[in-house]
């Protein structure tokens, strides 16, 4: 125990610590005991028990003991009823366990240490131990030297960016009168300017805008007579204005698409032009700046904050294991109901089963090359099968063990698979004169009402998805570079074509139902709204992006690859 200089009656800064006057010689002893007297003779401060020391040896009979309340003498110390009590179980610390380097209480020691080699008694190797207390006042002397080394630093950086702002206002006041004069010229320029183009671009928009009132009174016109006809007619006059009218309304309805596709705001703004320098010439001669008329095409009402950013969580090798005949080559993943993946490796005829840190947990060899897979329900999905006419079931339990259901057969090949709804798939073929199609989970299948690009595709050049909100099939074409958007409901569809989007491959629908492709020679994953405007491009640490999936929630991104020797699998968190 170390002595300080503190005189008596002051308070401690510490909360919980009391300063008291300590008798010496118990302290010796690792005892605190309050003192009592105080020997000149001896130097020390003594409890009434030490100080009757004094009246049995006769060579102390002559040591002065005086009270300590009338003693100036500043040797104090301090108890530590705040300092040696643990935190946890508020009991005195007893023990220190050298192998974690800290103080025990009895019952940190049995409970926390008891695995420890090393659990000392503190009596034991306290005395044994150098005083750190001139060390450790040495580094607080050095702290303080450096804290106010920092704190003349930071008074003359503050003094530094006052003097600086100082000479920047004087700056400033310089060049705005040098400016001004400029202003004054270049004003009455570009507002005479900026008028005469609002007068060209209000009269466009004004014939734009006769036109929408043209379509809007046609359409009410058309409204009326059919509402009477189908009111009040006879079931033939029925008939005759539905087949007189219908090509009239297609063709209403499809200028007014096309209007709504060519949609466009007007924006005007004023740029200076970088190479301004002062003085100025005259603005006569020389405008130093750039007043733009800017056409640019409307976003879709619907796509403010789609945008999503990507954070990966997660990522593993798909190496070669001992059971595998070749490298895991994975073309089809899919999210089960309660986070867990299910993915088919192409190569090894397997189905396996990760959990949510992307570890395998289940696995089941089949008997063929399987092509995609897709989530049917909470223990059930479906895959394609590569060269043949069916969609095979499997049963993957929650304790990830995969066994055989039944087997579909079909009339036509299937590469990719997605749900339509709880009855029926939306497959992408391959080598087959429909691209989609839509089949049953009893294998009957129907065709779209819709004209699908006339292109048969052979295996491994195309991925199709369905969006439900909206009734759309999304198809990528690997060698046209493109991603087409089909709506069925108006049978129509947008041609998405980008540098970012280069030979596109594995497609799925994604948050606030926009698109999500992976391009395969920009290693990116595309994100695209329904309309087909570009909203955000992704890179990822992966080269040759194929197959990309989103869970239940939209909260969770799985992509895999197709590069020999280097396949992975990434996860990714979704914000939006």
């Amino acid at each position: 125990m170390t002595e300080s200089g503190y005189k008596i009656g002051e308070v401690d800064e510490i909360p919980g610590r009391v300063k008291e006057t300590l008798c010496q010689p118990c302290l010796s002893k690792d005892k605190q005991t309050v003192a009592d007297k105080f020997c000149s003779t001896c130097n020390e401060f003594q409890c009434n028990d030490c100080s009757n020391v004094h009246n049995v040896l006769n060579i102390l009979i002559n040591h002065e003991l005086v009270s300590v309340k009338e003693t100036n003498a500043t040797s104090i110390s301090f108890i530590m009823e705040a300092l040696d009590i643990c935190d946890q179980h508020q009991k005195h610390f007893k023990f220190f366990c050298e192998d974690e380097n800290i103080l025990c209480c009895s019952t940190c020691a049995i409970v926390n240490h008891r695995k420890c080699h090393s659990v000392v008694e503190i009596e034991k190797i306290a005395g044994k131990m150098t005083s750190v207390g001139s060390k450790l006042g040495e580094k607080l002397l050095e702290a303080r030297e450096d804290a106010e080394g920092i704190a003349r630093h930071i008074r003359s950086s503050k003094d530094q960016l006052a003097k600086d702002i100082k000479e920047i206002h004087v700056k400033v006041r310089r060049m705005r009168d040098e400016v001004m004069r400029m202003f004054d010229d270049l004003e009455d320029f570009v507002i005479k300017r900026a008028e005469t183009l609002q007068r060209e671009t209000s009269e466009y928009l004004t014939m734009k805008q006769t036109q929408n009132d043209k379509h809007l009174v046609d359409v009410t016109s058309c409204l009326e007579t059919i509402e009477s006809i189908f009111k009040n007619g006879t079931p033939v006059q029925k008939y005759i204005a539905e087949q007189k009218m219908e090509s009239k309304i297609n063709a209403l309805c499809r200028n007014i698409r096309k209007e709504c596709q060519n949609l466009m705001t007007v924006n005007i703004s004023f740029h200076f032009d970088e190479t301004l320098k002062l003085p100025p010439l005259p603005v006569t001669e020389y405008v130093p700046a750039q007043l733009l008329l800017k056409y640019y095409r409307q976003k879709d009402l619907n796509s403010v904050n789609m945008a999503m950013t990507l954070t990966q969580v997660s990522a593993i090798v798909l190496d070669k294991s001992g059971d595998d005949i070749d490298e895991p080559f994975y073309t089809g993943i899919d999210f089960l109901p309660d986070g867990r993946l299910v993915a088919v490796d192409n190569t090894n005829k397997r189905c396996l089963v990760y959990n949510e840190k992307l570890e395998k947990v289940g696995s089941h060899q089949l008997s063929y090359i399987p092509l995609s897979v897709v989530v049917v329900s909470e223990e059930e999905v479906a895959i394609t099968r590569g060269n043949e006419y069916s969609i095979e079931f499997l049963h993957v339990s929650k304790c990830n063990e995969i066994t055989s259901s039944k087997t579909c057969r079909v009339k036509s090949k299937y590469y990719s698979i997605c749900m339509k709804d709880d009855k029926q798939f939306v497959v992408g073929t391959f080598g087959e004169p429909k691209p989609v199609r839509i089949v049953s989970m009893t294998g009957e299948e129907h065709d779209f009402s819709v004209n699908f690009p006339n292109k048969t595709y052979p295996i491994g050049t195309s991925a199709s998805t369905y969006i439900n909100s909206s009734d759309k099939v999304v198809i990528t074409d690997r060698d046209e570079h493109t991603v087409c958007i089909c709506d069925i409901k108006t049978d129509t569809r947008v041609e998405v074509k980008d540098n970012l989007i280069q030979e596109p491959r594995g497609v799925t629908v994604g948050p606030f139902d926009t698109i999500l492709v992976c391009s395969n020679k920009t290693n990116t994953i595309v994100q695209i709204s329904q309309t087909g405007q570009m909203l955000s491009s992704y890179n990822i640490d992966m080269k040759y992006p194929y197959r990309v999936c989103v869970s239940r929630d939209k909260s969770c991104l799985v992509v895999t690859n197709n590069c020999l020797g280097n396949n992975t699998m990434q996860k990714f968190k979704i914000s939006t």
